[in-house]
């Protein structure tokens, strides 16, 4: 089914940016207790860049290489996050689909491609590509080299969610440009950042944004790393996001 798109007053809420990440500057980070306060729904990644985050109907759960899927204390510091209430959506199912054909379904069913949606899908997939990242210690290494050593599992068959956002171009390197998901299985067993995925049947939901707010971190690393964005093809290669259709072939 399809229902008409509104565009909400309630805001994507975003710690830090991703050029920080690339930069190796993520020794801070926001607790989990403000991050439920933002919203119920969300994507970020772990302390030290220790796993993946996701935030699903509220709770607010950690991928890590070591553990399935489980959910974060309060206290618990996240040094990137995007998070915000998922607002009334359009709804439209989405069957037989690679990356490249979700994504243009994403896409069709923008308000805008100059404002901020969540993108949640709800389903049944063929197959999903996810990997987490080792929890990193002094001195920090960039997201690429990080990345380098990820953990990559291959799920088939399995039910569970996509979560995620589609940023307007002119914010990559704020975040993600374009479409940014994680994944987490409907049993808690596996989830992660989503390198790949073939959607077998589900629904689609996208909510529009039209605030974006920023919240910067002030520790002493992060303030005298100069940030210059000139990691576009980093950050498409790391994340994934501000990709061409004809990228995804």
């Amino acid at each position: 089914m399809t229902t008409e798109q509104t565009l909400t007053d309630a805001a994507v809420t975003q710690f830090a940016v991703l050029d920080a990440l690339l930069a190796g500057a993520y020794e801070s980070g926001v607790a989990v207790s403000r991050v439920r306060q933002l919203g119920d729904f969300g994507i970020g990644c772990c302390e030290h860049l220790g796993g993946e985050v996701i935030i699903l109907d509220g709770d607010v759960f950690e991928c890590t290489v070591d553990e399935a899927p489980d959910r974060m204390s309060d206290e618990q510091i996240l040094p990137f996050v995007d998070v915000c209430h998922f607002a009334s959506a359009t709804v439209r199912e989405v069957a037989g689909s690679d990356l490249a054909e979700f994504t243009r379904s994403v896409e069709s069913a923008l308000r805008s491609r100059n404002l901020f949606h969540a993108v949640r899908a709800d389903g049944v997939f063929a197959s999903v590509l996810v990997r987490v990242t080792e929890r990193q210690e002094h001195p920090y290494r960039p997201l690429a080299e990080v990345t380098n050593g990820q953990i990559e599992t291959l799920l088939t068959d399995v039910r569970g969610t996509l979560v995620g956002f589609w940023a307007p171009a002119i914010y990559q390197g704020i975040t993600v440009a374009g479409l940014h998901i994680h994944f987490l299985a409907d049993d808690r067993s596996v989830g992660g950042h989503v390198l790949d995925v073939t959607v077998d049947r589900a629904e689609l939901g996208i909510a529009a944004y039209a605030r974006f707010d920023l919240h910067l971190p002030s520790d002493d690393h992060f303030l005298r790393t100069e940030l210059t964005h000139d990691e576009d093809h980093r950050i498409v290669t790391v994340e994934g996001g501000g990709k061409k259709e004809d990228e995804f072939h």
